[in-house]
């Protein structure tokens, strides 16, 4: 019974020969663009599919820029993000970050502070190696190693002492932010021989003040720790005090 049910289909269409079994194929010239753009009127294949896109959705097929400049832009596909944007980079953000390190007496919106931006602190710390590298001292592996093992330290202190917590991309969001006194540091070691007595104490400690008061306000300010402040600045000093010191000598 399902044999006949399944298999015997040309009793249903009315064959009675061996030939017939009740198969039906569909002819098709699809593999000969030529036969197609004739039996179409000279509209090929492409010609086709922008007539198909235009009844589906209303416009024209979009041309798409095919360059490596429309991958930085929103020159490809519709509606596509920049690449930047993608990335996680927000310009915007990295700009108003600086400001606020750089005048850490301003009100502080903690807005900005929502992502882990970490493309300004990889930038300034590539930046601070490369002014040491500049002025005879290789301490890239210092400077990562000190910022990660910091970084890790200051992260788990922030979070035993705080209700909300913070993540550990946000804290070393911050710390490399803030770290941009230091730099300018580097930039005066290249000038200046820092290793000379009180010059080198008066030229660590005005950036390592700078770097732990403006560090301390947004930790302060993001994890509502007001009451505090001197309990987070005290190993946020310390860790900028490192960085001083692979700076200084």
């Amino acid at each position: 019974m399902a044999h006949s049910v399944l298999f015997d289909q040309d009793q249903m269409y009315g064959g009675g020969g061996g030939h017939n079994d009740g198969l039906e194929f569909y002819q098709t010239q699809y593999a000969n663009p030529a036969a197609v753009a004739s039996s179409t009127g000279g509209v090929g294949v492409h010609g086709s599919a922008d007539e198909f896109y235009a009844s589906s959705y209303g416009t024209a097929l979009p041309i798409v820029e095919r360059s490596w400049l429309a991958a930085f832009g929103t020159g490809g596909f519709p509606n596509e993000s920049p690449l930047m944007e993608e990335l996680g980079i927000n310009f915007q953000h990295i700009k108003s970050k600086t400001l606020a390190v750089l005048n850490p007496f301003k009100p502080i919106d903690t807005a900005i502070y929502d992502d882990a931006d970490m493309a300004g602190p990889l930038l300034f710390i590539l930046v601070l190696g490369t002014f040491l590298l500049l002025s005879g001292k290789s301490q890239f592996g210092y400077i990562y190693g000190v910022g990660l093992l910091g970084t890790v330290g200051i992260w788990a202190i922030l979070n035993l002492m705080s209700q909300g917590g913070i993540e550990v991309m946000r804290t070393a969001s911050i710390l490399g932010y803030c770290l941009l006194p230091i730099v300018f540091l580097g930039s005066i070691g290249l000038a200046i021989d820092l290793k000379s007595g009180q010059l080198a104490a008066i030229a660590a400690l005005i950036p390592i003040a700078w770097c732990t008061y403006s560090s301390a306000t947004m930790f302060v300010t993001v994890l509502s720790m007001s009451e505090q402040r001197l309990l987070v600045a005290y190993p946020i000093g310390l860790f900028y005090t490192s960085f001083a010191l692979l700076t200084v000598f």
